[in-house]
Order: structure tokens, then sequence, then C-alpha cells
């Protein structure tokens, strides 16, 4: 296993991180135990949650489910020194039928309710990395594309009371570093203003899509994570199992991502289907399993602390942690590069 520097922290993270969002739906106590048993295994010390996992689908009966398996594993296993350990306080809903609390703000009452939750749910004293799950404010994310003008509620919470906040937790011991997810360049530059200008934390990484059919974290993110040091936990490395192949032809088959979790659309555009058939054809013409050559791919970015990967069964997660040990040609490289020149981003 390889492990890179999580931003400016002293801790080292795995290069695969083993994502958990399907754990409590599709996924029982259990098959979750398994996986953490093998990943934690193969070198894997980084374990990424958030309080409203599972989500596929989304409910209110199984909320909070995941983040109890890896808890009653960590009681069981007495492993808590031997991992890292993220998740995630959630923003405003956007359905309200969904919300985890009377209002999913990013406001100091919301913020403390969340972590006592998760520490409880998650059966430890701290966490080592609490990430804003996405912003108070309304910006484009999930799919959605670009911004033609503000739309900011009266109550939106401000960047700074949400990182004072969490400053406090940092200070009382609850959680050690903190980060942003499906933030954009805008707030990764306040969130880094106010830790130099007030003396806040600092965010030690950001946690956004990126994947062969959604590379925009490139256009505006990547220069952060490399001149700021706040690296990239990508998520979605295989575009919610379209990079894999399995879905060409317009085949779902029951039981699979795309049939369990039909809220998630930002992989039902008209250019996924054929850029994802080109990724795929590559992999076969070198040889390659089609979601190791997806995922080596997210591996060898320089602005990427760690890949984020999801499995429903110990196969995929081996196949998965073995992405480690695969280097992309050349030629492999230059056939990528070449098909997002001719499609670029299709699903943002």
């Amino acid at each position: 296993m390889e492990y890179r520097t999580l931003g400016r922290t002293d801790l080292w993270v795995s290069l695969i991180c083993l994502g958990t969002m399907t754990w409590g739906s599709q996924n029982s106590e259990a098959e979750a135990h398994a996986q953490l048993d093998y990943a934690v295994g193969q070198g894997v010390n980084f374990i990424d949650t958030a309080e409203m996992f599972p989500v596929t689908p989304v409910s209110r009966e199984t909320q909070g489910l995941t983040e109890a398996y890896i808890g009653s594993w960590i009681a069981g296993r007495k492993k808590r020194d031997d991992i890292i350990l993220a998740t995630k306080v959630a923003g405003p809903a956007r359905d309200p039928s969904r919300g985890i609390r009377t209002a999913d703000r990013l406001d100091r009452r919301n913020i403390e309710q969340a972590i006592d939750h998760s520490l409880r749910r998650l059966q430890t004293d701290y966490i080592d990395l609490y990430q804003v799950h996405w912003p108070d404010r309304p910006v484009p994310s999930f799919g959605v594309r670009g911004l033609s003008a503000l739309a900011d509620r009266p109550d939106t919470v401000p960047i700074e009371e949400t990182l004072d906040a969490l400053a406090d937790l940092v200070k009382a011991g609850k959680i050690r570093h903190v980060g942003v997810s499906n933030e954009t360049p805008w707030g990764v530059s306040e969130y880094l203003r106010l830790a130099r200008d007030q003396g806040l934390p600092r965010i030690a990484s950001i946690q956004n899509a990126y994947n062969l059919l959604n590379r925009v974290f490139e256009i505006g993110l990547s220069e952060f994570a490399l001149r700021e040091d706040v690296g990239l936990l990508a998520y979605s490395p295989l575009a919610g199992g379209n990079l894999t192949g399995k879905y060409l032809g317009g085949v779902i088959a029951p039981g699979t991502r795309r049939d369990v979790a039909r809220q998630f659309v930002r992989y039902d555009l008209p250019g996924q289907a054929p850029a994802a058939a080109r990724y795929v054809a590559i992999a076969h013409a070198h040889g390659l399993d089609p979601a190791q050559l997806a995922l080596a791919y997210v591996n060898s970015r320089p602005f990427v602390t760690a890949t984020i990967i999801g499995a429903t069964s110990l196969d995929q997660l081996r196949a998965d942690i073995d992405s480690v040990n695969l280097t992309l040609s050349a030629d492999a490289i230059a056939a990528i590069e070449a098909v997002h020149r001719d499609l670029p981003d299709p699903c943002p």
C-alpha cells in the first residue's frame, strides 16, 4: 500500500480510502465488518463515512447505520488506533423529508449536535478528519453545471461561523483536523483565508467527485490542492460504476448502484455512454480490467491524496484495492487523454 500526507497534518493515509456509503442498505453489518477486516489487512488505514450514510437510497430509517456498523467494528476489534477515521456533517437538506436534524444547517448548534451523534455511533472519542459534506450556501454541486447568479438565502450560515464552530471542536479534542467536500474554488479560498487571517483550523483536504467522466477538479481546484496542500479525496472514481462497463448497452441489473440509487442522475447524461465505452475499450486493448484502469488513473494524479473506493462485495473490494499495484503505460495514458480531448467531462 502507498501512503500520502493528509494536507499539512502529521497523518499518513493510505492511497486507497475505504468508502462506506452502501453499509446499512446494500451491505449488512457482517459484510461491513468483513470489508473492514480485509481492507485493513491490506494496509488500508483510511476509512471515510458520513452521518447521513447509507445513501443507496437515503432513508430516515437507515440514516446513521453506516457509522454504527463502523462503531461496532471498532468496539469489537479494538483497532481504533490503527485507522484514520473521517466522517462528515451534512449541510442543508435538498429534500426536507430526508433531513437528519430539525434543521440541517452548518451553524454551531447543528454541528455540535452532529458530532456528538457521530461519536456515539462510531464508539470513539475523536474523529481524525471531520468534513463539511456540502456547503450551507447554494452552489453548483452533485452534477449541476455552473453558477449564473448568487442565490444565498437570508439565513445562509457564513463559512466563518462554520469554521469557528469546528475550531472549538478541535480545542475540545473531539476532532483532530477539518476538511470540506463538494466545495468550489471560492469556498476553498475562503476557508484558507479565514484560517490565515483569524487563526482558525486549516482545511486538510477537499473531497469532490473525480473520475474519467468528470475531471472538472482540474480546472480550478487542482491548483489549490498543489499549491496549498489541500489534497483531493476523490470520490466516485468509477463514476457510479459506469467506468466498469457493466452498464454499457443500457442494462441495469437488479441490486446494482444505478438500480437502488436512482436519485443519483449525475451520470445519466447523453455523453456518458460513448465516453465510458471508449475508456472500457482502452482497458481491453491494454489487457486491463476497466475498473482498475479507471482507478489507476485517479491514483496517479499528483493532486490526489486518496482515492475513495466503495464495494458491495469482497471480490470488488479486492480488485479495487489491487489498483494501487497498477502503473498505466504511457500509451494507455495517451489514449485516455485523447478521449478526454474528444469528450471532455460529459458528467460534471
